[in-house]
């Protein structure tokens, strides 16, 4: 049974709990650990037109302190997805909110994954992602300039059907002007953050210990980082923000959610813990009666009305 006290609504989500898998640690929810239905919804795997492999291996590498991948947003493609991958999830799953992850290699591509993941009536809203640092064209191409992030999110929602999220990127000079500039596109949300571009170099073999060279760095050690992005575009930007960087436990929820976070997402934790979601839905009640807090909606209340004061 649920905890009331958990639901958020955002744009196209009703959520009876703020967690759901990040975009790429979960899948398609294929042979889970648990009962997906546990979680507030998912985050599917960024889907591209065409298959991808990739990049070279090794893809992923961890570290004492967190994460680094480039796994490349290695996916099977817009047409077995809509055709295999959705509807097997929907099927097992009817009352899961689900949120399409929408990626691409020009603006027409972002375009066409949205519009048909969008009309295919197996996910509830989008997320743009304009933010992998793993892949040559596309992704973070798309996040760094203001007026470029603008007006692939004003294409993107004139072809889809349900809401859209734009995944921010943190390897930008001023992370607030292109919240600012996306909001101005029509999204109706905002995840942040994506993972840290980064390296790590074997003393051994003098290589990196990624085939890509670079990748993506995650895990706790960059919730900080997320903190203080989150709350910055939440004093500049309306628009909900799904939390998203270092997440392990249920004080890392509450603190994104003191930042201006209407959600969260999770993602490295589920390599020391598959079952890291459920644990920290089971966990959140508790922390919650310790710090007074009547309900998540109450506390997001809260922190706005705070955040209004302040200017």
């Amino acid at each position: 049974m649920s905890d009331e006290r958990l639901a958020v609504k955002l744009p196209g989500l009703d959520l009876k709990n703020p967690v759901m898998p990040a975009s790429g640690t979960f899948g398609f929810g294929e042979n889970p650990k648990y009962d997906l239905n546990e979680l507030g919804a998912i985050v599917v795997k960024t889907t591209t037109v065409e298959a991808r492999t990739g990049n070279p291996n090794p893809k992923i590498a961890l570290m004492d302190n967190g994460v680094l991948n480039a796994v490349g947003l290695q996916n099977p493609g817009l047409e077995a997805v809509i055709a295999e991958k959705l509807p097997s999830l929907k099927q097992s799953y009817p009352s899961l909110p689900i949120v399409g992850s929408v990626g691409g290699s020009s603006e027409e591509d972002y375009v066409e994954v949205a519009s048909r993941l969008s009309q295919s009536g197996y996910v509830d809203a989008l997320e743009l992602n304009i933010s992998c640092p793993n892949v040559k064209k596309g992704g973070m191409a798309f996040g760094t300039v203001p007026e470029v992030a603008k007006k692939l999110t004003e294409e993107v929602k004139k072809a889809s059907s349900v809401p859209v999220y734009v995944k921010l990127s943190p390897n930008v000079t001023d992370i607030c002007a292109i919240a600012k500039a996306v909001e101005e596109g029509g999204a109706d949300g905002l995840t942040m953050i994506n993972t840290l571009l980064g390296m790590h170099i074997d003393l051994k073999t003098r290589k990196s210990v990624l085939g890509n060279l670079t990748g993506g760095f995650s895990g706790h050690g960059v919730l900080p980082v997320a903190i203080r992005m989150i709350y910055q575009v939440a004093h500049v930007c309306d628009l909900p923000i799904i939390g998203v960087g270092g997440i392990e436990r249920p004080e890392d929820i509450i603190e994104m959610f003191l930042a201006g976070a209407s959600a969260v997402q999770v993602g490295s934790a589920h390599f020391d813990d598959p079952l890291i979601c459920p644990h920290l839905i089971e966990k959140l009640p508790d922390l919650m009666d310790e710090l007074q807090i009547s309900s998540l909606e109450e506390l997001r209340k809260e922190v706005k009305e705070a955040f209004a004061n302040e200017n």
